[in-house]
């Protein structure tokens, strides 16, 4: 043996206390492991590991085969041929997850971050949307993208489809209704059930594609002829595979639970139960996460903000914890909403209801007049909430002045009041510090009758919305500041500011319009908050923002804190909210952990574990984006089906290389006007320009423009809408066909404002 490996085996693992606190029976953390394997600088075989690390008992080596199992699922290391383990090296062999695209072609999204690998149609043959894989960089493409080519799949995530059951000369095959699942899956005759053809059913996957031999799949559940009420929701959840059941170790551990918390419980803790907490949320509420209090100061004021303390419930190891873990977050969708946490827990024992006891995390904060925070401190409390507002009440007691409003809420009418004083203050700071605050419509479904879509409106927001999301961005902040002072690993919510590619496409729009850019190479949110603030007023202030909005990465989790682009803070992470996203529960273990005196060594997550969770936790949001966009997309064709023919007023949301996406002005339903249903020219796509140009008018059709166009067709099975313009001969045509197939791409997903 070589003498580095004698020193190796000699060194003490820095990470055994927080391993020996975890296992009964307790081996090297995969720090050591990776460390060892670094050194050593070659495949090691499991023999040659297990020697290295001084492992030859029964029990210790399965524990290092089921680690060395989970390190390759979380793409650590990589298993060669020969079955010699070696570390993933990050400049040939990349781990990441797999985005499908609906016309057969892929990308690598990196664990480590950086640009994504291009994946081929003949790659992605064998491989599936939302797969965990290591690819080897092949080359550059003719566009300069780096390609990736499959080396090993690390983790499936697809386990069902759900789509339409086709079946044709006795050969039965399902087409997903994913889209970025291009694959059909074949059902033998003896798979098939008693589905028929046409109809949409769940399939269980029982092979896995390969580069000879197709996917093939079991019908296990059909669900009808039709899309009956509540049905795309449904198919949403099956095709995403959302869990719904709950299993029954989880049942059972919640089995004892009570609304009512035990007086124990209670004991140790800072009782805040005769402060007027009150809850601010929306009219149709149920989990209320955050109470605040607010009072003047000699030097500001002084803000308390208190957390459902969940972590005091879901404990690490048990049946619940595994699974809030593998939900990551609640899901809400129009017509309910699947929790990550049971009922029980998520609108009872950890629901900060009115007039009850309840357990809490508190970040108490001073804030000067500058709207700075100069202190914060964190400790657990017991509270009792005064008084359940909703955003309406709110604003009509402090915008409004409603006298009897305000004299029902009297005794909490001056917390209010501070609390709004405070919030035009943290608005100036926001400001100040230079955060971008884009201008984005939400909407609402409003369900009529037998739970079909009656109308989509805007959410309306007011000055009760913006105190609570500026007091959680506060508590948020001191949350990651806090963490660091205490040198404790997390996660934090990171948002990362422009690719070089993309910052030189959005300054060559600008300069097109006479408009710049500051900040060099490196612009930061306060050069995006002025130039937003300098195009105010302006008729093309849409497209410049939805083009500057675009040029923007999306928030992910990351133990790597970078900062947050958009907010302009150089730490955030998300503690607000534990009942409904597993992160923010990850965040108060690690300041519950703090305030108990541990430091880094003795906790209980490993950053590569930590790492690992933000990963997942990103991916589990970008499902939950996914399904709930699914659904909405498919009620949005529901209520278009009775409009074709009707003319409406749009504005053009999107450009692309077959058409253009209108949205309808005041229906906020968008469809594609194709590039062939433009009429009198041919139309060449300008991607920095955002816009279409007729070859021999010169007109163009660009983002932000306003016309009118005629709903063509709508296809609920591709969940798309085709217009044409008013007066055009495909308008014409499609209008005598009916129904349509639907041609071109899907448009993308709008923001959710309390997803920063």
């Amino acid at each position: 043996m070589s003498r580095k490996n004698t020193d190796r085996r000699g060194r003490n693992d820095p990470h055994s206390a927080r391993e020996a606190r975890r296992y009964s029976n307790p081996i090297p953390s995969r720090e050591f492991i990776m460390g060892l394997m670094e050194e050593e600088a070659r495949p090691l075989k499991f023999q040659e590991l297990a020697f290295l690390l001084e492992l030859d008992e029964d029990d210790t080596l399965e524990a290092l085969r089921r680690r060395l199992r989970a390190m390759e699922r979380d793409g650590q290391v990589i298993r060669n041929r020969r079955d010699g383990f070696c570390l993933v090296n990050r400049q040939d062999l990349v781990a990441g997850r797999v985005i499908g695209h609906p016309d057969g072609f892929g990308f690598l999204v990196p664990d480590e971050g950086g640009e994504d690998l291009f994946l081929s149609p003949g790659e992605m043959r064998v491989l599936m949307h939302a797969d965990r894989a290591v690819v080897r960089v092949s080359g550059i493409d003719r566009r300069g993208r780096r390609e990736g080519a499959m080396v090993e799949i690390l983790e499936r995530n697809t386990h069902q489809v759900v789509g339409r059951y086709l079946e044709e000369a006795g050969v039965g095959v399902v087409a997903p209704d994913n889209k970025r699942l291009t694959q059909e899956f074949l059902v033998l005759a003896d798979a098939r059930g008693d589905a028929r053809d046409g109809q949409m059913v769940v399939a269980q996957i029982v092979e896995y594609p390969s580069r000879r031999r197709p996917a093939m799949a079991r019908v296990v559940e059909i669900l009808g002829e039709h899309r009956a009420p509540g049905m795309e929701t449904d198919v949403a959840i099956r095709t995403h595979e959302i869990p719904v059941d709950w299993p029954e170790g989880v049942e059972a551990e919640v089995s004892g639970l009570t609304g009512t918390v035990p007086e124990e419980a209670k004991q140790g803790r800072k009782d805040l139960r005769k402060l007027p907490l009150v809850t601010i949320d929306g009219e149709d509420a149920r989990d209320f996460d955050d109470a605040v209090y607010c009072q003047r100061t000699a030097s500001g004021w002084k803000l308390i903000v208190a957390i459902a303390d969940v972590s005091s419930y879901v404990v690490p190891g048990t049946a619940l914890d595994g699974e809030a873990r593998a939900r990551g977050n609640s899901v809400y969708f129009p017509d309910r909403v699947i929790p990550m946490l049971p009922e029980v827990l998520s609108n009872g024992l950890c629901s900060l209801n009115p007039e009850v006891d309840r357990l809490c995390m508190v970040a108490e904060l001073l804030i000067g007049a500058d709207g700075q925070i100069t202190r914060s401190r964190f400790y657990e409390a017991v509270m009792h909430s005064h008084a359940r507002l909703t955003y309406n009440k709110v604003a009509a007691m402090l915008v409004d002045g409603d006298e009897g409003l305000r004299k029902q809420y009297a005794a909490v009418l001056p917390c209010l009041e501070e609390l709004h004083a405070l919030f035009h203050v943290l608005v100036k700071g926001r400001a100040a510090r230079g955060a971008i605050d884009f201008e984005t419509v939400e909407t609402r479904i409003v369900f009529g009758d037998g739970g079909k879509i009656a109308d989509i409106v805007p959410v309306v927001r007011n000055d009760a919305h913006r105190i609570i999301e500026e007091c959680m961005l506060a508590a948020n902040v001191a949350a990651a500041r806090f963490l660091q002072r205490k040198k404790i690993p997390a996660l934090y919510r990171i948002h990362e500011g422009p690719t070089r590619e993309k910052l030189s496409d959005l300054r060559e729009f600008l300069g097109e319009l006479g408009l710049s850019l500051g900040g060099g190479e490196k612009p930061q949110a306060g050069d995006y908050a002025r130039l937003l603030s300098s195009v105010k007023g302006r008729p093309d202030t849409d497209l410049i923002q939805t083009v500057m909005l675009r040029s923007l990465a999306q928030a992910v989790y990351s133990t790597e804190n970078a900062g947050h682009f958009g907010l302009s803070y150089a730490a955030y992470t998300h503690f607000t909210s534990p009942i409904r996203r597993y992160p923010d529960l990850l965040v108060h273990r690690a300041i519950r952990h703090a305030l108990s005196g541990g430091n880094t060594d003795n906790f209980d997550y490993s950053g590569p574990e930590l790492a690992a969770l933000g990963e997942h936790c990103s991916a589990t949001e970008r499902r939950a984006d996914d399904a709930t966009r699914d659904a909405l997309d498919t009620l949005k064709c529901e209520y278009m089906l009775d409009k074709v023919g009707e003319i409406f007023d749009g504005i053009v949301s999107g450009v692309t290389a077959f058409g253009v996406f209108v949205q309808l002005t005041d229906v906020y339903v968008d469809g594609l006007v194709h590039i062939t249903a433009l009429d009198r020219d041919y139309y060449h796509f300008d991607p920095v320009g955002h816009r279409l140009v007729g070859e021999r008018t010169g007109g163009t059709y660009r983002l932000g423009d306003t016309l009118q166009v005629v709903v063509a067709a709508v296809n609920l099975d591709d969940r798309k809408i085709d217009f044409v313009l008013p007066g055009s001969d495909e308008g014409d045509d499609r209008k005598s066909r009916g129904k349509g197939a639907g041609r071109g791409g899907r448009k993308r997903g709008s923001r959710k404002r309390r997803r920063q």
